[in-house]
């Protein structure tokens, strides 16, 4: 089991950054691949980005790879996004998950966090 908490989120300025947390604790942290993943209202979560479990692999969506970047720590059992150059319609509650495989894509995770949200005003 791997328990998810996403911190780091809240109301920021278009151009603005954030730095997204995922704080994991439970077994075998550093196995997993880690992903984040955003949901608009009313619509269904969709991935951003996957690093994978050592940190040497990533992948992102071709919207978020100029201006986003993952990262992990796994001796803090951390795994962060960084985001620049935010822009309204980055407007989202955010989540992170994670997964056995490294996998590009897909919401298909075994375990969730609660979200954050992450607010950009215009």
């Amino acid at each position: 089991q791997v328990q998810l908490v996403e911190s780091g989120g809240g109301l920021v300025q278009a151009g603005g950054s954030l730095r997204l947390s995922c704080v994991a604790s439970g077994q075998s942290f550093s196995s997993y691949a880690v992903g984040w993943f955003r949901q608009f209202p009313g619509k269904e979560r969709e991935f951003v980005a996957v690093i994978s479990a050592g940190g040497i692999r990533t992948y992102y969506t071709d919207s978020a790879k100029a201006r986003f970047t993952i990262s992990r720590d796994n001796a803090k059992n951390t795994v962060y996004l960084q985001m620049n150059s935010l822009k309204p319609e980055d407007t989202a509650v955010y989540y992170c998950a994670a997964h056995r495989a490294f996998v590009r894509g897909g919401t298909d995770y075994d375990y969730w966090g609660q979200g954050t949200q992450v607010t950009v005003s215009s």
